[in-house]
């Protein structure tokens, strides 16, 4: 059975009755990431939050805006567009990815080198339990609060712990202008030390990510700002080639869709993030094999396998096909805090209903 709430209401009510029935529910939005995380378990039913998809409020002045959870990040980033603002999370799936779908996932691209991830953007959240209740946490405003934000608990949480129906984000103004710098090295060493050159100078790119090509290492470089920032990064990089305008655009959307389009020409395609230290980016790179991708500025690192035999590098499998995911090991060996993810899971959901098996440890 599917059902497809279209108010934040009707949605808890529906969690609350399948919670009375102790009905299994899965939860999504247009299930752009079906291959992410652990296997999608049978369910008694599906809640789509598909029609959850309007703006509540925007407050271009004050750089924040409320969002139902099943807006796509394409249209909110058109209607934020129109004010000159942007929320750069820049997700893989960008096109139909929901906003619900791309918090509950963590997902985030290039630019969270500058801006940082969800837990940066999100001010607020409204999410709806299994006992049918509507819990607002934050507010519409920018600014520190003391004491546990339970909205923090669901980003990243898949969807095990509660249905989020509204986002609430901090907004950042679009760039007067960009500019992306790309330069070739033959090997890591090289691309490592430009890399480090630009890290210990007094530019901010926005972007720093590193290629593994098949010919060697592409480092790109984005920056935004005004022609003379703009042009001081141009010194500073003389060497470097530089993209502007749709030529940049398409480069960084290459970038960003680089796990989507490997996925969709492998059907037994696996791929491995590995997060260490910047200065471990060298080894990480340099150990996985062709393709691989490095968020080179905050040392997150994307394997890409065309079989799980294939890993050599260990981490986290973000992306596989079902028959992997049914078996395999997925995670690393949980840690000293998995207890307490399981005591937050039995508070939130003590029937285990919700999404089952999809977090970390099969939660």
């Amino acid at each position: 059975m599917t059902l497809v709430p279209e108010t934040a209401g009707e949605l808890a009510s529906q969690l609350a009755e399948a919670n009375a029935k102790s009905q299994s529910v899965v939860l999504c939005g247009n299930s752009t990431k079906t291959s992410m995380g652990g296997p999608i378990a049978q369910a008694d039913t599906t809640i789509s939050l598909s029609k959850l998809n309007r703006v509540l409020q925007y407050e271009p002045r004050d750089l924040t805006i409320s969002v139902e959870s099943g807006i796509t990040y394409r249209e909110l980033s058109r209607v934020l567009a129109e004010h000159g603002q942007m929320i750069p999370l820049d997700p893989p799936f960008s096109d139909s990815a929901t906003i619900g779908g791309i918090i509950a996932t963590n997902c985030s691209g290039p630019r969270r080198r500058l801006y940082g991830t969800a837990r940066d953007m999100v001010i607020g959240m409204t999410f709806a339990t299994l006992e049918g209740k509507l819990v607002k946490t934050g507010g519409i405003v920018v600014k520190n609060v003391a004491g546990l934000d339970m909205g923090k608990l669901m980003i990243g949480s898949f969807g095990t712990l509660a249905a989020i129906a509204v986002v609430n984000f901090k907004l950042h103004p679009i760039p007067e202008a960009t500019r992306t710098f790309i330069q070739h090295f033959p090997g890591i060493a090289e691309a490592i030390t430009a890399r480090d050159a630009v890290l210990k100078s007094v530019l901010q790119p926005a972007a720093i990510d590193l290629l593994k090509a098949p010919d060697g290492y592409d480092l790109m470089i984005q920056a935004g700002g005004s022609a003379a920032v703009l042009d001081r990064y141009s010194r500073e990089m003389p060497n470097a080639r530089v993209v502007q305008g749709e030529e940049e655009q398409t480069a960084w959307q290459e970038v960003r869709e680089m796990t989507p389009r490997f996925l969709a020409r492998s059907e037994s395609g696996v791929v491995v993030r590995v997060a260490c230290k910047l200065s471990e980016v060298h080894g990480v790179m340099d150990a996985l094999p062709r393709p691989a991708l490095a968020r080179a500025g905050s040392g997150v690192c994307y394997g890409y396998y065309p079989r799980f035999e294939d890993i050599v590098v260990k981490g986290v499998v973000e992306f596989a096909p079902p028959s992997i995911r049914q078996d395999a090991e997925l995670w690393p060996t949980p840690g000293t805090d998995f207890a307490m993810m399981k005591k937050v899971k039995e508070m939130f959901d003590p029937l285990g209903l919700l999404n089952r098996g999809r977090l970390y440890g099969r939660i």
